[in-house]
């Protein structure tokens, strides 16, 4: 009885008990996380991921700790596939309560006068459209009861501009913001806060879809460019630290909070 007892006062405490949270690029680093984490606090987690088998791998993690979730393969750029995948997870759990926006890429990094339209194009139509599509597809189920949408931008476009080369990519880490104060004004009505995390010094995998090219033609002092982390010496933070801001601002902690960025980098982005 007391066992029974314990069970259902850590079920009640949840901090997102009964609530359906859909990740977007949840195969890996915050998305990852991210579900790990609002599984553990109840959440129900929907990994939609442009590969399903990474996807399929943060489920395996959050339901070996007795979580709940399903993972979708779609790309984020894709109206039809977005809107479908929306409709399944809908379809197997019968709302959705939270959205994190948070799939992306660094793509390629170069003068500009290098970077071909296409290249452009992809990094915006992953970043920006992508995070669109989002939360277009997600607003109708939102406003049935009311929720959260977090999307993940970054420092770099919002508060610094040291990266080089990443034009592209800090354009849409920008307009993401902007998007998001939007939304934030749009949705207030429908109970529906939207915010925005903006990481920077973290260690993820976003590395991996970067291209450089003939940076070094770029005249720029070297110390201008040397990311530094005031708060830790330099050490970069974890996905885990950025997954707990996260659940804050998807949770009820953060109920009077809405079109607001947050940086999350050992304030490396004041310097």
């Amino acid at each position: 009885m007391l066992c029974d007892r314990a069970k259902n006062y850590l079920i009640k405490n949840m901090k997102l008990s009964a609530k359906v949270a859909v990740i977007t690029g949840g195969g890996s680093g915050i998305g990852r996380a991210a579900a790990i984490l609002m599984a553990k606090e109840g959440a129900k987690v929907a990994i939609i991921n442009r590969t399903v088998e990474a996807g399929e791998e943060t489920v395996r993690q959050l339901v070996d700790e007795g979580g709940c979730g399903l993972a979708i393969a779609a790309d984020v750029a894709d109206s039809q596939q977005m809107q479908q995948a929306f409709q399944t997870i809908f379809d197997e759990y019968q709302r959705i309560d939270i959205v994190l926006a948070n799939a992306g890429i660094n793509g390629v990094w170069s003068p500009i006068e290098e970077i071909e339209p296409e290249e452009w194009d992809r990094t915006i139509n992953t970043n920006l459209r992508g995070t669109f599509l989002t939360v277009k597809y997600a607003v109708p189920y939102l406003k049935k009861q009311g929720g959260s949408i977090v999307i993940t931008s970054s420092i770099n476009g919002t508060r610094s501009f040291r990266k080089i080369g990443a034009t592209a990519y800090a354009s849409s880490k920008a307009a993401q913001v902007a998007l998001a104060k939007m939304l934030a004004l749009e949705l207030a009505p429908s109970q529906i806060r939207v915010n925005v995390i903006c990481p920077g010094g973290v260690l993820t995998a976003i590395e991996e879809s970067t291209t450089k090219r003939h940076l070094d033609r770029i005249p720029v002092a070297p110390d201008a460019i040397q990311d530094m982390i005031p708060l830790t010496d330099n050490t970069a933070g974890s996905t885990e630290e950025v997954a707990q801001l996260v659940l804050f601002l998807v949770s009820d902690a953060s109920s009077f909070i809405t079109g607001t960025e947050v940086w999350i980098d050992g304030g490396g982005s004041l310097i």
